[in-house]
């Protein structure tokens, strides 16, 4: 095996790992731990906030960092980032607009981690200081986005899945 496929594989590797971690924190947020608040005691309530979402938060956010990061150095190591981010218009390619479709999609879902999810859960969980009154609206929004996310989370990895696996672009 020749020196730049190795490192290609780790890349690729690095990228499908941190990208578990992100959609599969994503999808815990959505379908474990939204859903089950309103049945947790109020007393314990705190124990979530303070404690466990977060850490989980922490993760979520440089999971999806660090998803973009390996998969836009994946991209150009294999030589399609350009043709991708372009939808495949400059070589026409149909595997290089999947992967360009999913990388978009990613891209806007890591945009809504950043700088609208993270910032409005701050405000929600108490981590900076914000009129109470704000809490409930910060907490709708990110709750909004990140079902946002989840529904695009997706159509993404249908298009890096059928990418690789229907137009076999390496």
């Amino acid at each position: 095996m020749e020196n730049m496929e190795f490192i290609t594989f780790v890349i690729r590797w690095l990228h499908v790992i941190s990208g578990v971690m992100w959609i599969g924190l994503l999808w815990y947020f959505n379908f474990v731990q939204m859903p089950v608040m309103p049945k947790i005691p109020d007393e314990l309530k705190p124990a979530i906030g303070k404690h466990i979402a977060p850490e989980a938060l922490f993760w979520f956010r440089w999971g999806a960092a660090f998803t973009v990061l390996f998969g836009l150095i994946l991209a150009h190591l294999n030589g399609y980032m350009v043709d991708a981010l372009a939808l495949g218009t400059t070589t026409g390619v149909v595997g290089h607009t999947m992967i360009g479709i999913g990388m978009w999609f990613g891209l806007i879902m890591a945009f809504n981690v950043w700088f609208i999810i993270w910032p409005n859960q701050k405000i929600a969980l108490g981590l900076i200081e914000a009129d109470a009154a704000a809490k409930p609206g910060a907490a709708r929004k990110a709750m909004l986005f990140s079902r946002t996310n989840t529904l695009l989370s997706i159509p993404m990895l249908y298009c890096m899945v059928s990418a690789q696996s229907l137009y076999h672009i390496s």
